[in-house]
């Protein structure tokens, strides 16, 4: 039953579908007794709800341009999706196992969040650290501690709104390469260390991006002279000061980026001198341009908590003695006794180690039957050796 819930999450039709894209998705199914038929039909079934995971990390970017300047940028993850026109295209079976091929045309589906029985669970958030594209604009306002303070003031609205856990990391720095980031990619193929990251946290989810730019509009206002003081005294100089941020969530399993978006924000800097001591100062705050910014921060936070509300609730596997399987997560993410998950085996193969894991339904759930704070455990149907359940497989709740 709880494997046919997930399917149909994936296949309702709702109306206003947008524009579909084509994608291919792999299932697997275990023959038995020589089964053939329900093998094939298990692992087809498998491949849509590939396909609609595939599709829930696929991009769709919005540029807003004005002058030939990108002013904003925006990039949204659906959750929910719907597949049509599917076909199979390949199918290949290795002793006990079929493996189908299916190609399909998924689109998004308009679907409410927060009803599924992930919405009460809290999702692990991982807030890593902004750094600064260009520091010398920090020397205005001595604002150099932006890159550890934004995030630290981002994870502080997360935690009022309660509805995720939040791990600090604003020490941490995922990117290299500032300029091209978050799509430069490493020797090993990778985008971005992420995975790591949040293994090493225990994150579902990875919030972190790149402070684009602090500077003035004017920076000779800001000269020591007599004649730039009175200036500025007389409202003559160009005070306005800029504030561009891309913030990006990333996929703790697969690396996968679920929405980006770059935020801006232009204001007047009218702090006297010494009057800042760092971003997010008392003194900070006071200017026209700390209290531009300061909304701009409510957005970021809002747009983290909507982005994350339609995912689902998804934790390591620890440990399997038998049938008794132990999670990473427990009473702090909300999972209670008696609640269920549905296992997955994750997979990734030698012609593409540096892809996303491939995710495959065991049709079997763990009850939990002992919840911890950070841990919990339960047993499955049957013992892990014989379905090839084991440490570092998901567990998840839609």
């Amino acid at each position: 039953m709880a494997a046919r819930r997930v399917l149909l999450a994936f296949l309702l039709v709702f109306a206003g579908i947008s524009q579909a894209a084509v994608l291919e998705g792999v299932g697997h199914g275990t023959i038995v007794n020589g089964d053939l038929e329900t093998a094939r039909a298990e692992a087809y079934q498998a491949a849509l709800r590939d396909l609609a995971l595939q599709y829930e990390a696929r991009v769709s970017t919005r540029d807003t341009m004005e002058n030939g300047v990108v002013t904003e940028s925006h990039m949204q993850v659906a959750a929910s999706a719907r597949a049509h026109n599917a076909r199979v295209v390949g199918e290949q079976r290795s002793g006990n196992l079929m493996r189908v091929t299916v190609r399909a045309e998924v689109s998004e589906a308009q679907a409410s969040c927060g009803t599924g029985e992930a919405a009460g669970l809290k999702k692990r958030v991982a807030v890593t650290g902004f750094p600064l594209l260009y520091p010398d604009q920090a020397r205005i306002g001595r604002l150099d501690d932006a890159g550890e303070m934004l995030p630290q003031q981002v994870q502080a609205r997360l935690r009022e709104d309660g509805s995720v856990q939040v791990l600090s990391a604003t020490s941490t720095r995922l990117f290299d390469d500032l300029l091209n980031a978050p799509t430069q990619q490493q020797g090993d193929n990778r985008l971005t260390n992420v995975v790591q990251v949040a293994r090493e946290l225990g994150a579902q989810f990875v919030v972190t991006g790149v402070i684009r730019d602090l500077g003035v509009a004017d920076p000779s206002a800001w000269g020591t002279s007599v004649l730039d003081r009175m200036q500025r005294g007389i409202g003559v100089a160009d005070q306005n000061r800029r504030f561009v941020v891309d913030l990006v969530v990333f996929d703790g399993f697969s690396g996968s980026p679920v929405y980006q978006q770059r935020f801006a924000a232009s204001a007047e800097w009218n702090a006297g001198p010494g009057a800042s001591d760092g971003f997010g100062s008392e003194g900070f705050k006071q200017t026209a341009y700390g209290q531009s910014v300061n909304s701009t921060l409510d957005e970021m936070a809002s747009a983290v908590t909507n982005a994350l509300a339609c995912q689902p609730f998804m934790t390591r596997i620890t440990r399997v003695d038998g049938n008794r399987v132990t999670l990473a997560s427990g009473a702090t993410a909300g999972l209670r006794p008696g609640d269920q998950l549905n296992l997955y085996r994750s997979a990734q193969y030698l012609d593409s180690l540096g892809g996303t894991p491939e995710l495959t339904d065991t049709r079997l759930s763990v009850t939990l039957n002992n919840v911890h704070p950070d841990f919990s455990n339960g047993r499955m149907p049957q013992i892990g050796g014989q379905v090839n359940i084991q440490r570092d497989d998901i567990a998840i709740i839609w």
